[in-house]
C-alpha cells in the first residue's frame, strides 16, 4: 500500500478540508499523509474525518502538522 502526501501548507481554510475530502473520496484512496500548518486546519480536517466511519487517522505535531489517514 503506497502512501500519498498532500501538502496543504500555506492554504487558508476551508481549502485544506476541500482538498482532503476530494482525496479521500477518490476510489483509489487507501492511505494519505496530509501536511498543514495551522491548528485550525487540523481541527477542521478532524471534523471531516470524524464524519467518515471507514477512515482512521492520527495527528503528529512538529514544526507543521501531519495527519495520517487510512481506510479501516
Amino acid at each position: 500500500m503506497s502512501k500519498t502526501t498532500l501538502d496543504l501548507r500555506g492554504l487558508s481554510c476551508p481549502q485544506p478540508v476541500f482538498e482532503t475530502k476530494k482525496a479521500i473520496e477518490n476510489p483509489s484512496f487507501e492511505s494519505l499523509e496530509v501536511l498543514v500548518d495551522t491548528q485550525t486546519s487540523v481541527e477542521n480536517i478532524k471534523r471531516l474525518l470524524n464524519s467518515k466511519k471507514n477512515i482512521e487517522y492520527s495527528v503528529e505535531e512538529g514544526e507543521d502538522f501531519k495527519i495520517i489517514l487510512s481506510k479501516k
